[in-house]
Order: C-alpha cells, then sequence, then structure tokens
C-alpha cells in the first residue's frame, strides 16, 4: 500500500494488485473514484488525478487506533516530565516540612513514583488517570502550604492558642525564678539566650534560630538587642523539682538605661556576662550597678572560654577587684558551643531567691516593655507583684489613669500562650484594646479599677528625649508620607516626641526628640526600611536653658530658637558624666580627647595593672559629635564608654551663624563655646567651601556671632578668558573686555543665588575641632 501526497493536504491511496492477481479493496476504491482501475494508472498520473479529484479517502480502523496511541504517548510524556519537576520543586523549597499534610505529599510522591514506573501493558488511560490524582495531591499539599505560611505570618491576627498543662506548669511561687541577662555590646547576651531556651526544650530544635529573641532585622544586622523580650521556661533540676524560669532580656545600650532598670526591678537575679577575651567593659559596669541598686542577686558567667584568646582566670580577678563580687563560684561557659549551659541553669534554681508570697491585697503589676499590634492594640508585657489578673478584669494603669477590660493574658514562649490566670511572681502579657502606647507607659502601676492599690510601684519616670534633629523628606511630596510615617512609628515606641519645623533650605519637615544617638539610628532606618522614605537628617542637637532678662527660664532644641544676647542673661547646658574604661597604654592619649571636649576630671581608677578607669564632666553637646568615634581611634577600638545625665551648668555659650553670600544660613548654625568659636567657624567655612559648587561669581562664606565675623574665606568664580579671541592690538581692547566682564560680574552677585548642597548641612556633625 502507498500514500501520495497531492499538495492539498489530500492523501490518495492506492495498493499493489495481490499475488492472486486480484485487485485489492483499495484498488477498487480508488478505481471508483475516477473511473479507472489504480493499479493500471503510474504513480504521477495517480498524482494529477487525485489533484482534479480530492475525495480523501477515509482512513482505516488500525491508522486511527496508532496515531491515537502516538498522541496519547506524547501527552503521558509531557504530564510526566512536568510532575516530576513539580515533585523536585516541592522537595527543594521544603525539605524540612513538619506540616500535617506529610501524609499526603508522602502519598503524592509515591503516586508519581508509580507512574513514572509503570509496566509497559499498563494502559495509557490508567497511567493518565494515575497521573491526574498526583497532581490533584500535590496542588492540595501546596495549598495547604501555601495556607500554613499565610498563618505563620498572620499569626498576630489570629487568636492565641491556650497554653498547655506541660507548658503552663503546676504554680508555686518558691519554685518561680525571674532573672535577666546583663551584658556589654557583644559579650554573647543573645547567644546565651538561645541556649538557654534551647537546653531547656522550650522552642524545638527545627525552629531555633540565632538571636531568637531578636525580632527586629535590624537587631540581627547590627547584632544588638533594641528592644527587649521575655520567655519562659520550664526546667526540672537535679534535686526533681520542676521549676519555672522567666527570662527577661534587655538592651544593652545607655540610651534604653530607663528601660533596663524597670526590665531588672522586675526580676530577682541576674546573670552578669563578661567576655573572657575582653573583660569588664563600661557598660557592664552601668548594668551592675543599675542591677546592684535594685538588690538583685548577680551570678558571674564568662562567656566565651573556647576562644584562644580567653583568660578566665584574669577576668575574674578583674571583676572581684572592680565590681566587688565574690566570683569563686562564677560558671565559665561558652553560649556558642553550649558548654556550662546545665551549670548556668542550676545556679540559677540554686542562687536566685523566689518572688515574694502574695499577701492577699490587690492586683500590683509593673510593666517592663509594651508595643503596638495592628490587630490587638497595645500589647502590654508585665509581672505580676501582688494579686492576680484574669481576662474581663476591668484594670487601670495609674500613671496615665486609664481604664480598660482585659482581653487576654498569657505568658510568653516566647510565642505567646493564653492562660486563665497570671498569679504574683509570674511574668506575661495582656491585651486590652488599647490604642495607644502612651496609655501604657513602661514602668507604670496595673491594679484593679474597682478596690486597686492606692499607692503605685516606686521607680516610675517618663522618658524625656535628650537629642533633637531635624527629619527632612528628600521629595518635598513626601511630607504628609512622613507625618503619618511618625505617628505610627510613636504608637510602638512612645520615647518619640516630634513637632512641625520649616527649614529655608530643605522646606518642611519635623523636629524629632531622641533618647540618644543610637536611639535617632534606629529610627531614621526604621522609616526607610519600614516606609520607604528618603529622608535628610540634621545635625543633633541638645536641649537648652536660658534665663531671659525676665526671669524666664526657656528650654530651647534648636539654635534659631536662641533670643538674641541683649534679651538672655544666661544660658545652661547639660552635662553627663562619662566613664571610660581602656588599657593602660591609652590612658594619656584619651585624657588628652577628654579635655578637648571641655572635660573635667573627676576620678582616676586602675582596675588592674593593665587596665584604667577614667571618669569625667563633659557637656552632652561634646559627645554626641564625634567624641566616641575618636575614643575608638585614639584606643585602637580596646576601649569603651557610657555616660549618663548629671544635670545643667551655666557656660559663656554663643550662637554662631553662617552667612553665605551675605545671606544668613539658618540650618547650619550651631551653639558653641566663645572659646572654641574660631577654631569652629574656621572648620565650618573651610568645609562649606569644599561641598558648595563654585558659581560665576565670588562667594564670600563667614562665620559670625552677632556682627562680628570671627572667620571667613572666600569661593573664587569661575573666570571666563574673555581676551583670548584677542590676538594682537592695543591694550585699551582688553581693558573694554575686562571692564565689561567685572561689571557683568558684579550684577550677577547682587542678582545670583547660591544652592547649598544636602552634604553641605552634614557638615556640622562631621567637624573636628582644632586648636
Amino acid at each position: 500500500m502507498h500514500t501520495i501526497d497531492t499538495g492539498f493536504g489530500i492523501h490518495c491511496v492506492y495498493s499493489e494488485l495481490a499475488d492472486n492477481g486480484g485487485q485489492s479493496r483499495h484498488s477498487q476504491q480508488g478505481a471508483a473514484l475516477g473511473g479507472v482501475a489504480v493499479s493500471t494508472l503510474s504513480p504521477l498520473t495517480l498524482r494529477h488525478h487525485c489533484r482534479a479529484n480530492p475525495q480523501p479517502l477515509e482512513p482505516s480502523r488500525p491508522q486511527i487506533i496508532g496515531k491515537t496511541m502516538k498522541n496519547l504517548r506524547r501527552v503521558f510524556f509531557l504530564v510526566l516530565l512536568m510532575l516530576l519537576a513539580a515533585e523536585h520543586a516541592v522537595s527543594f523549597i521544603f525539605p524540612l516540612s513538619t506540616s500535617p499534610s506529610t501524609s499526603r505529599r508522602d502519598a503524592a510522591r509515591a503516586s508519581w513514583r508509580r507512574c513514572s514506573r509503570a509496566p509497559p501493558h499498563q494502559s495509557a488511560l490508567s497511567r493518565l488517570q494515575a497521573t491526574t490524582e498526583g497532581a490533584k495531591v500535590a496542588a492540595k499539599v501546596a495549598k495547604d502550604k501555601e495556607s500554613g505560611d499565610r498563618e505563620k505570618k498572620d499569626d498576630k491576627n489570629k487568636p492565641t492558642a491556650m497554653a498547655t498543662a506541660a507548658e503552663l506548669g503546676k504554680y508555686d511561687v518558691k519554685r518561680v525564678r525571674n532573672f535577666s541577662i546583663i551584658a556589654h555590646i557583644d559579650h554573647g547576651k543573645s547567644t546565651l539566650a538561645d541556649r538557654l531556651l534551647e537546653s531547656t526544650k522550650t522552642v524545638a530544635t527545627r525552629d531555633m534560630k540565632a538571636q531568637l529573641l531578636d525580632s527586629m532585622d535590624i537587631e540581627r544586622e547590627r547584632g544588638i538587642t533594641i528592644k527587649l523580650n521575655a520567655a519562659r521556661m520550664l526546667y526540672r533540676a537535679k534535686d526533681g523539682e520542676d521549676y519555672i524560669l522567666n527570662l527577661i532580656d534587655t538592651p544593652g545600650h545607655v540610651d534604653f538605661s530607663y528601660e533596663v532598670s524597670r526590665s531588672l526591678a522586675a526580676c530577682e537575679g541576674a546573670l552578669l556576662v563578661v567576655d573572657a577575651s575582653q573583660g569588664v567593659e563600661a557598660q557592664t559596669l552601668a548594668n551592675v550597678y543599675l542591677a546592684l541598686e535594685n538588690d538583685l542577686e548577680i551570678i558571674p558567667v564568662l562567656n566565651k572560654i573556647d576562644l584562644p584568646a580567653a583568660d578566665p582566670d584574669r577576668v575574674q580577678e578583674e571583676i572581684e577587684q572592680t565590681v566587688g563580687l565574690d566570683c569563686t563560684e562564677a560558671v565559665r561557659a561558652s553560649a556558642k558551643s553550649g558548654i556550662g549551659i546545665d551549670d548556668i541553669l542550676e545556679q540559677i534554681v540554686a542562687r536566685v531567691p523566689p518572688p515574694a508570697p502574695p499577701t492577699g491585697g490587690p492586683l500590683k503589676a509593673l510593666i517592663f516593655d509594651s508595643y503596638y499590634c495592628p490587630y490587638r492594640g497595645v500589647v502590654v508585657y508585665f509581672r505580676v507583684v501582688d494579686g492576680e489578673i484574669r481576662p474581663k478584669d476591668r484594670v487601670k494603669f495609674m500613671a496615665s489613669g486609664k481604664e480598660y477590660e482585659v482581653v487576654e493574658v498569657g505568658f510568653m514562649t516566647p510565642e505567646k500562650r493564653a492562660v486563665e490566670v497570671l498569679r504574683a511572681g509570674e511574668v506575661g502579657y495582656l491585651s486590652a484594646a488599647i490604642k495607644a502606647v502612651e496609655d501604657a507607659r513602661v514602668g507604670d502601676t496595673i491594679t484593679s479599677a474597682r478596690g486597686g492599690a492606692s499607692e503605685a510601684l516606686p521607680g516610675y519616670a517618663e522618658a524625656n528625649p535628650t537629642v533633637f534633629a531635624g527629619l527632612f523628606p528628600v521629595d518635598a511630596d513626601q511630607f504628609e508620607v512622613l507625618r503619618e510615617s511618625l505617628g505610627k512609628l510613636k504608637l510602638s515606641d512612645a520615647a518619640i516626641s516630634f513637632e512641625p519645623e520649616k527649614n529655608s533650605a530643605m522646606g518642611f519637615g519635623f523636629r524629632v526628640g531622641f533618647l540618644g544617638l543610637l536611639h535617632m539610628d534606629i529610627v531614621q532606618e526604621r522609616l526607610e526600611r519600614e516606609y520607604n522614605l528618603d529622608l535628610i537628617v540634621t545635625a543633633p542637637s541638645v536641649v537648652y536653658k536660658v534665663l531671659t532678662n525676665r526671669d524666664e527660664e526657656i528650654s530651647i532644641d534648636t539654635p534659631a530658637k536662641l533670643p538674641p544676647a541683649t534679651e538672655r542673661k544666661a544660658i545652661y547646658e547639660p552635662y553627663v558624666r562619662v566613664e571610660m574604661l581602656a588599657p593602660t597604654d591609652y590612658t594619656g592619649s584619651l585624657m588628652e580627647l577628654a579635655q578637648d571636649k571641655r572635660g573635667e576630671l573627676k576620678e582616676m581608677k586602675y582596675l588592674t595593672p593593665t587596665r584604667t578607669a577614667l571618669i569625667y564632666d563633659m557637656p552632652l553637646a561634646e559627645v554626641i559629635t564625634d567624641f566616641f568615634d575618636e575614643l575608638k581611634s585614639r584606643s585602637k577600638g580596646y576601649a569603651s564608654m557610657e555616660y549618663s545625665l548629671v544635670g545643667y551648668r551655666e557656660n559663656d555659650l554663643v550662637r554662631l551663624d553662617v552667612r553665605i553670600n551675605d545671606e544668613e544660613a539658618t540650618p547650619l548654625a550651631c551653639i558653641v563655646h566663645r572659646d572654641k568659636s574660631y577654631a569652629v567657624g574656621k572648620a565650618l567655612t573651610e568645609k562649606l567651601k569644599e561641598l558648595i559648587p563654585r558659581q560665576m561669581f565670588k562667594v564670600p562664606i563667614q562665620a559670625c556671632i552677632g556682627g562680628k565675623v570671627v572667620a571667613s574665606c572666600a569661593l573664587s568664580a569661575m573666570r571666563k578668558d574673555v581676551l583670548a579671541k584677542c590676538y594682537g592690538g592695543d591694550v585699551s581692547r582688553k581693558k573694554k573686555l575686562l571692564q565689561k566682564q567685572a561689571k557683568g560680574k558684579k550684577r550677577m552677585k547682587t542678582m545670583g543665588k547660591v544652592s547649598v548642597p544636602q552634604e553641605a548641612f552634614q557638615a556640622v556633625l562631621k567637624l573636628k575641632s582644632t586648636n
């Protein structure tokens, strides 16, 4: 049998004569088409005949079956490849998934394997059905996984799971231990907290990750703790008893010293973590003093003993001489390697005293942290001092006077677990549809709305900003977005204060108050990350107090608000007590730095033969500029510092104004000491000369105190060579061209405007005073 293509998509079929001399059925059918026997025609004649009479023949049944099987095989192999690719993708994305749909996923994979290993005699239809079932199961598994991820992402939106009996434990105030961890930055505090959670099996091994209690991306990137957290652990000690250990994680920077003090007030003990290779640092001493003020039991822990540079004996002696603690029972551990973790837990059980037993009085609870949740409102972290609290109780915040009905109470593991009641000595959280963090400030006391406590717990104080800076959007159209972003940020950070400000150079913005330089840096980064803002931050300033001629005391946070010299009697600036710890080799260099910053030496102590502590009183305005950078530079990174406010002092301060092209640049003004006005003014004018682009005319830059110029420089003009075309001739022609150029530049100077780049407004922050 032969098939001939006619060129029109029509195939004519014919067959040769049979051996018996008769024509086949196809030959007869083909002959019937044209009345001529096909077998008698040549192939070329047959092709012309089919083109002239396009009557396609009906395909035979074997041909239909063969073509169908071929198409089915193609579809089957295509679907099989797609399923295999999907299987590899699922196994790559979810290699350790523990979702409830694991059994369905395994069934789907088994179905795919059966399809891929199907015997040859199995029909294509049955294999296709098996593949379709596997695809349905895989789709269902993917849907379950996606919904699980969505639920995990929106965890705050769903109801909190109730605590199980194993998580709740048996309440006995004698078996409750509340403790905190205090350490200098990068001494291993967060790593130690991770090991404690892992050792007590509070967090499953598969859910562990580094810095588990640090919830912000900035904290993980910088390796510091900004927002404190809490976790409840159940630990079975060697005496066979089960203990409830409440860990309250605290920030370690001086900007958050008030939050640290309230967290320590909620504890009975503290772990003092010291790096065995670095020794006692400045922030270590500051936190130890806060712990001693709250009468806490301090357990020394020498961390990182597995480092090659570790010297536990030297550090132990240093702690005893510096802090005065008995380190004979100090725990030598390595949080990263898991060394000594069990010893730390046993020391907590043995040495940290239990909370005071309940007295039967009204509810008293101390707030040590709070944050804003868009679904629940403000969530308050607190420690119950006396009484008990349950859902649907009516509570009152004594400092703000606000009353709310409790919606939910529970504890952290660090995941939230709801409970029916929290009793005296326990640490937990509550949500009561509170709309503002200002209603539940850190350090406030929670009591019952009816028949509550008459006196609040001691130690409450409002957080007052100490550093102010201007925030301006790069794009003026983002001003309203910046306003909304600051409002949302204030919901979770009550220490921020802001008010609108107008700047002649940068337009509309806000004057924002911060707790310190680190707090300012964090707020700026959060605004840029979370709200997608491009910001300009002006040089930070402190709050000055001015005594006017009318004997009125006013506070100013920007040089623009300073009254003229004829309307004021005195200016008072804030002072801080700075404590610097460094190797003895760098003592002279650090003393020189402190003297340049108008520091007054108060005390000098030799902690050990190789380490020295320097204590100075100096203006806060000198500390917030480049003091920390200079400290690290002069000590090659070995020195550390901490400071605390000590009050206000009167000084001979003046306002240093900057004039550019005889126009006053208010954003560049600063308040400096009169003795340093020339050095600061000279450095500022030279810096501006480098940053301001050259103009077609000469631009004078002056630093002035009132009407007196203390430092100045000039930005030379860009001069066109007008004599280039004069190849000869009389000199009067050249003089005429030069005089014409001078007149044009004089007219340009009176009418021209100098545009100051944004980098110039950061010059004040980076100034380094020179003698």
